[in-house]
Parts: structure tokens; C-alpha cells; sequence
């Protein structure tokens, strides 16, 4: 009964620990005259991605390598078609050329080496298929380079003299207060939410990888979907869009990179058709950002009725495979 409980409270503190955690974040950004897109990029995604990381270490630890891969593959394909998709259906979300034209290739460019290192026996001609130690420490090379491409973003609007944007300024000990709260929020209310939905799907007796890729992903996707929602209904899109974007780098390339580095984790060949939903979800978001309407000072947005059409598809996907 008591992981009932604590699973409709984990509804309640990740909301709260979200808005605490934006709040703070945008705040930080201002007064250090640095753009909310790299705060979203790197601060807020790595708190919201703190329920994947936490999960994977464990899970990784255990040796539990369907949970571990199902996860991340799981997660950033929610990330992608049901947080951006729920999140335009509240408010469109408007993204820079910058998060176009190169943040959302590299988040492609991450499943695509996830699914080549993956893959062994089909490229290698291996016995098995398994992400290595080596794969790891890859992944967390191209992992710093994202952090030092970030970082060059951040320099350079510092010299542009940045831009007004309306976010609500605090004392900086009361900013990092509001983000330490909310990361503490998301992370345990992320894990009361996975807690409780792990047992309500093994009441149905589903298996584990349906479990991996659908309840725990969605369940540790819940913050970015906290997250990008509080923010687009704060027309903070920069954070919104941002914030799933650099999650789903950082659960490629930091989370699943350290996590084969604890253990090398073995890879089932039928979780393809998760890396290659992956692939899809990565290629959908970049394509619709030119097929909906340009908005003001010439940005890519996902308006309403994409986000109405990414949602359909993660249900579909959800569906196959449940049938599967």
C-alpha cells in the first residue's frame, strides 16, 4: 500500500521539484548573463536526468542490462515524442538555430554511435553483442565535447551582451537553493513514481523489457515532461526544448557511458527495434522543425497540432510493443 501512496506523492514533489528547479536555473542564467538555452542544455538536464542515472548505476550494478539499455533507449524516445509533444500541445515551443541545425543532429548523431557500438555481432562479426568499457569511454568523450561545444555557446552570448528575456532575477544562495530543492524533488519523486508503477505493471505480469522501455522510462522521463511543461507555460521554450534535447545527449553519452564503464552490458539483439525507434524519434524532431510554421525572429516551432501528431505516434510505438 505504501508504494501507492508514495506514487501519487512522487506526482506531487516532481511538479514542485520542476518549477523549483526552472525557477532557480533561469534565474542563475540572467544574472550570470548566460542564455537559458545553455542552462536548459546542461544544469536542468542533468537534474532531470538524475532518475536515469540513478536507475542505470543500479540496475548496472545488478546486472540487470535489459533495465539498463531499455531505459535510456526508452526514455529518450519519450523524451522526444511524448514530453515535446504533450509540451506543444500546451504551448508551442519555439527553438533557435542553434538547437536546429546542431544540438538536435548531435542528439542523432548520439543514437546512431549507440546503435553502431551496440551492435558487435551484426558489424563485427562477434560472438555477442556488448557495450564494452571502451564504448563507454567513448561515448563520455563525445559526451565532453558536448559539454565544451556548451560551454563555447556560453561565451559567446556573454560577448553578444545578452538579451532580454523577462525571467525573474533571485539572490543567488535562494537560486541555488531552488535548484538543490528541485533536483532532491525530481529525483525522489521520480523514484517513487518508478517505485509504484514497476509494482501496478507487475500486477499485469508484464516483462521486464516492456517494463524497461514503457513504465520505468516513462516513469524517469516524468521530470524532462515536468520540466518542459512548466517552462513552455512560462514561455521559457529555450528551456523547454533545450532541457530534452540535452537530456537525451546526456542519457546516451553520460549515463549509458558510465554505466558500461561500472559494467560492460551486454546487448540484446531484439532491442534494435528500440535503437532504431530511437533513430525515428531523433529524425521526427528534426524534420518538423521545418515543416511547421516559422516564428518570431525566425524560429523553428513545433506548433499544436505537431505535437498532437508526436503524441499519437509514442502511443502507437507503446502499443506495438505491447502487441509485440
Amino acid at each position: 500500500m505504501l508504494v501507492y501512496v508514495l506514487f501519487v506523492a512522487g506526482f506531487v514533489l516532481l511538479i514542485k521539484g520542476a518549477d523549483a528547479l526552472v525557477d532557480g536555473a533561469s534565474s542563475i542564467a540572467k544574472r550570470s548573463n548566460i542564455s537559458p538555452v545553455v542552462i536548459g542544455l546542461t544544469i536542468v538536464a542533468f537534474g532531470t536526468s538524475a532518475p536515469e542515472f540513478i536507475v542505470n548505476l543500479i540496475a548496472s550494478a545488478q546486472g540487470n542490462t535489459d533495465i539498463a539499455i531499455g531505459n535510456i533507449l526508452g526514455s529518450n524516445i519519450a523524451n522526444i515524442l511524448l514530453v515535446l509533444g504533450i509540451t506543444a500541445m500546451v504551448y508551442p515551443v519555439a527553438a533557435k538555430n542553434n538547437t536546429v541545425l546542431k544540438e538536435i543532429p548531435f542528439s542523432l548523431l548520439a543514437a546512431l554511435v549507440v546503435g553502431v557500438a551496440a551492435n558487435d555481432a551484426l558489424f563485427d562479426g562477434s560472438a555477442e553483442s556488448v557495450l564494452t568499457r571502451s564504448d563507454g569511454l567513448i561515448f563520455l568523450a563525445f559526451f565532453i565535447i558536448f559539454l565544451y561545444y556548451t560551454f563555447d555557446l556560453a561565451m559567446a552570448h556573454r560577448k553578444s551582451g545578452g538579451q532580454k528575456d523577462g525571467i525573474q532575477t533571485y539572490k543567488t544562495s535562494r537560486s541555488v537553493i531552488y535548484m538543490i530543492l528541485g533536483l532532491i524533488g525530481l529525483t525522489f519523486g521520480g523514484k517513487w513514481i518508478v517505485d509504484g508503477a514497476v509494482a501496478i505493471a507487475g500486477a499485469f505480469n508484464l516483462s521486464q523489457t516492456f517494463i524497461a522501455v514503457s513504465v520505468i522510462a516513462i516513469g524517469t522521463s516524468l521530470p524532462e515532461l515536468a520540466t518542459s511543461v512548466v517552462a513552455a507555460l512560462k514561455k521559457q521554450t529555450d528551456i523547454a526544448i533545450g532541457n530534452v534535447v540535452g537530456s537525451n545527449i546526456f542519457n546516451l553519452f553520460w549515463v549509458l557511458g558510465f554505466s558500461a564503464i561500472v559494467r560492460p552490458l551486454p546487448f540484446n539483439p531484439e532491442t534494435n527495434i528500440n535503437v532504431i525507434a530511437t533513430v525515428v524519434a531523433s529524425s521526427i524532431l528534426f524534420i518538423v522543425m521545418f515543416t511547421g510554421r516559422m516564428g518570431k525572429d525566425k524560429q523553428f516551432v513545433i506548433d499544436k497540432k505537431e505535437g498532437a501528431i508526436m503524441l499519437i505516434l509514442y502511443v502507437a510505438y507503446i502499443v506495438f510493443l505491447l502487441v509485440r
